[in-house]
Order: C-alpha cells, then sequence, then structure tokens
C-alpha cells in the first residue's frame, strides 16, 4: 500500500536507523516509563531529547510529553484559567480546543487567519490577560497561520501566543518549524507545542519555551504531572529521527517539493487541490459520500489517502487529505495521481 494517508512526512517511521533506536532504547531503559515524569518516567534519553530539540527549534528549553494532545491540554490549562481570555482561530486543532474547555477560561472563536478579527477581540476583551491559540500548519488544508502578524497583535495588546506546531516541525524552513522561521523561536511571549509522531515519526509531544515557562509547566501542567512518562523507545526514536533531520537537511525542501507536485499535477487534471504551503495537500469532495468511496476506491487500487468529512472538518466541505512525504519516488508520485484521478466517482470512471 502507497501511503498518503499518514503524517510520515519525512518518511522515517520505518527508517532503520530510527527503529533500531527505538529497539535499543527498550532494551536498555525498558518497554515503558513506568511511572510520571515527575517520578521514575525521565530517563536521560528524555532530557537529551529535550536539549536537542530546544536547540533545533530555537528555543531556551523543551518539555516531552506522552502525547501531542496531551501537550496542548496541558499548556492551554496551565496557562490559562477563568481570569484569561483565548482567542482562537475556527480552524485550530480539537485538542487546542479541548485544553480551552479544560481550562474554563473565556474563548472568543475567529474567522480563520483573520487577523483584523484578531486584533479586535485583543482590543475589545473584557479579561486582563489574553492569550492567542493557533496552528502553525492547519492540518485540513495545509495552510499557514500568519504567525507575525498574530505575533504584532499580541505584543500590541499585550497577550501571549501559543503556537501548535505538529505540522510544521521537520516540514517548514531547515525543520525547525514555523516559529523559527516566522523569526518568532526564543521569544518569551511565544509558547511552541509540537508532536514527536509526525516528521520525527515516533510518539509522544513537546512543548518549547523560556525556561521560565517550562518550569511552570512543570508544576502545573496536569496532563505532565499525573501521566505516565513518554515510553523510552519512542523517546529514543524520536532522538534519533531528529538526528538524522539535522544531518540531512534537504529532507524538508523533498517533502514540500512532493506536496507542490501532487497539487499542481491534480489541479492541472481539473481537480479542487489546495496549494501547500507545507506537506499536507487537500483535494475538495462533492459530497461525504462520494468523498468515502472516493478514498475507498484510491485503497482498493494500492493507495491509502485519508479522508474527511464533516463532523471532523470545520468547514463542513468532504475532502481527500493526501500527506506529501520525502521519501516518495517520481514513480509513487505519479503513480498516485493516476489512481487518484481515475478512482474518482464523479469522473464516471
Amino acid at each position: 500500500m502507497l501511503d498518503l494517508a499518514s503524517n510520515d512526512y519525512l518518511g522515517l517511521t520505518r527508517d532503520p536507523r530510527v527503529t533500531k533506536a527505538a529497539a535499543d532504547a527498550a532494551l536498555q531503559w525498558g518497554a515503558g516509563a513506568t511511572g510520571s515524569r515527575l517520578v521514575t518516567g525521565t530517563t536521560e534519553l528524555h532530557a537529551e531529547l529535550e536539549a536537542e530539540l530546544a536547540e533545533f527549534c530555537g528555543f531556551p528549553a523543551a518539555l516531552v510529553f506522552s502525547t501531542g494532545y496531551a501537550a496542548n491540554l496541558g499548556v492551554i490549562a496551565a496557562l490559562s484559567g477563568p481570569g484569561t481570555v483565548l482567542i482562537t482561530d475556527e480552524h485550530n486543532h480539537a485538542s487546542l480546543i479541548d485544553g480551552g474547555r479544560l481550562s474554563r477560561a473565556e474563548t472568543v472563536v475567529v474567522p480563520h487567519r483573520d487577523v483584523a478579527a484578531f486584533r479586535d477581540a485583543l482590543a475589545n476583551r473584557t479579561r486582563k490577560r489574553a492569550l492567542v491559540v493557533t496552528d502553525s500548519v492547519f492540518s485540513v488544508d495545509g495552510d499557514l497561520a500568519p504567525l507575525a502578524e498574530l505575533a504584532e497583535a499580541c505584543r500590541d495588546h499585550g497577550a501571549g501566543l501559543v503556537v501548535d506546531d505538529a505540522h510544521g516541525l521537520g516540514v517548514l524552513g531547515a525543520g525547525g518549524g514555523a516559529a523559527l522561521t516566522a523569526g518568532l523561536a526564543g521569544e518569551p511571549d511565544v509558547v511552541v507545542t509540537t508532536t514527536l509522531s509526525k516528521s520525527l515519526g515516533a510518539q509522544g509531544g513537546a512543548v518549547l519555551a523560556s525556561e521560565r515557562v517550562i518550569a511552570h509547566l512543570i508544576d502545573t501542567a496536569r496532563s505532565f504531572i499525573f501521566d505516565t512518562g513518554l515510553a523510552p523507545s519512542a523517546v529514543g526514536a524520536a532522538l534519533t529521527a531528529l538526528r538524522i533531520i539535522r544531518a540531512e537537511p534537504a529532507l524538508p525542501g523533498r517533502a514540500r517539493a512532493v506536496a507542490r507536485e501532487l497539487a499542481q499535477r491534480l489541479a492541472d487534471a481539473g481537480l479542487s487541490a489546495s496549494t501547500p504551503e507545507a506537506a499536507v495537500v487537500s483535494v475538495r469532495a462533492p459530497s461525504p459520500a462520494e468523498a468515502l468511496e472516493w478514498s475507498l476506491r484510491c485503497r482498493a487500487e494500492g493507495v491509502a489517502v485519508g479522508c474527511f468529512r464533516p463532523p471532523s472538518v470545520p468547514d463542513r466541505v468532504s475532502r481527500l487529505r493526501l500527506t506529501a512525504r520525502a521519501d516518495l519516488t517520481p514513480s509513487e508520485i505519479s503513480t498516485a495521481v493516476e489512481v487518484i484521478l481515475g478512482s474518482n466517482p464523479a469522473s464516471g470512471i
């Protein structure tokens, strides 16, 4: 099966170097972390990963969580509360939405990527403290948040900025992610969350921030304090994947190039394909039923594609979601395009 459905953007999940690192870590440290990070769940590997991830992404410090979902829950709740207003993009990931619900903060949802709406919400808020919360690369269509403009709006109105860079790490720039590419890495009023399960091909989540924020999260983020630490095998795999990206800086650009080629060839054939800014290509379908049928036809022909349809998409528009992987060959790209075009229920083929 040709995989265009996962988030393995750099093709590292099955890289022998990464899988060997996972096995070696399990043999040395055990199958699980055995307890929370504050008790028995932190190994030397965790500390190495945090230090190297922070350096790579341009931040003073990092903190590894068991999942990216847990990282978002912990950050939003720990940095806000009933006296805070969260101003969030309407297309944000569910984990950011759920973090807001758990925080009991007031939440204002603004139109997608609308900087003026963010500014208006900041200027007219009724709470003293405010956080702007956004994905960096939106997971459905792969478009980018206007991070530089949002950071400026936050500073004009005394707010913090939280960015979920799950789909930007390993893909944007030389791999350091959205904040680094936008010139915001290391800023004290910017906090970045990310996952280790996409470009790094492993499992887990992380937060990148100032040392002060990381210290605060260690003491207050419930999804860190009361959760079993990330398994050593996942930590070892993620650490090796990170080192591969550093040693092979062409990988992120290759993933973006594959995305552009897929999108262009599908658009040239008459499909409504998004213009990718990272490694996600979205192809719109006429209806939920046709999107599902399209994806099943593709799978029957040996190509796995994502099928996103209501209620999991905020705009209620069904589409196929394609992952551009850095390790796709020209032949595999051609096969994928041919299968997607030939399996389209609307084409009558």
